[in-house]
């Protein structure tokens, strides 16, 4: 086996297969709007990526939603959850991507989205079966932009970092998964663009998960 060869794809969940990203904005400045506090300049950046604790720390602390962090948090992901009952915002090409990339290798999920939520989107989805490990950031040591989920995500897939590829959108993202030793493939949104530094991480840019495929992948087997 090749030391460089892929042996594994690793998705994020968020801005890469279900179009979130907005939502999750949405329902965190509504609580803020509720609670009569100001939406600080760059929450939105921040708050990509980081783990529920530490979301709801950020709004509780930093915004100044009044209540305990965890019942803030159950109030946004029960929201996040209705909005999910109501219409999958899957993104183009998702179920495709990762139904194309299963037959070729093992996936796993590296996502910010709390268990309740990755669950519920890969059932929904019908794609839970595709993924043999997937990983909240509320079950490791910190959020994205910190590489643990992505450290978790490959220890439990039995391959080294370096074999495995990641999908990925955000800043945070792409840092995360960059940090953990992942070659990246990069997806970015219109609606939050990475920064330059962040993206300047990816070995290669695509502009939708149709441009996703299995000679890409592989393609990165040659490349740092």
């Amino acid at each position: 086996m090749a030391e460089r060869e892929v042996q594994a794809v690793v998705f994020d969940l968020d801005g890469v297969l279900v179009d979130s990203e907005q939502q999750w904005d949405e329902v965190r400045r509504g609580i803020a709007v509720e609670a009569g506090r100001a939406w600080a300049d760059g929450a939105t950046r921040a708050l990509q990526g980081m783990s529920t604790p530490e979301w709801a720390a950020y709004l509780t602390d930093v915004i100044g939603v009044p209540g305990r962090p965890q019942d803030v948090a159950a109030q946004v992901i029960d929201r996040m959850a209705s909005r999910y009952r109501s219409r999958l915002p899957l993104l183009p090409g998702a179920v495709e991507v990762v139904q194309r990339l299963a037959l070729h290798w093992p996936l796993g999920l590296a996502s910010s989205s709390p268990r309740q939520l990755i669950d519920a989107v890969l059932e929904s989805a019908n794609l839970a079966s595709k993924f043999r490990v997937t990983v909240s950031t509320e079950e490791v040591r910190a959020g994205k932009p910190s590489p643990a989920v992505y450290e978790e995500v490959v220890r439990r897939l039995g391959v080294d970092a370096q074999q495995a590829v990641a999908i990925e959108d955000s800043s945070n993202g792409l840092r995360s998964a960059a940090q953990a030793g992942l070659r990246v493939i990069a997806v970015p949104t219109k609606a939050f663009p990475p920064d330059k530094d962040a993206l300047s991480l990816a070995s290669v840019v695509v502009h939708s998960l149709d441009d996703i495929t299995p000679p890409l992948v592989t393609s990165l087997s040659d490349r740092s």
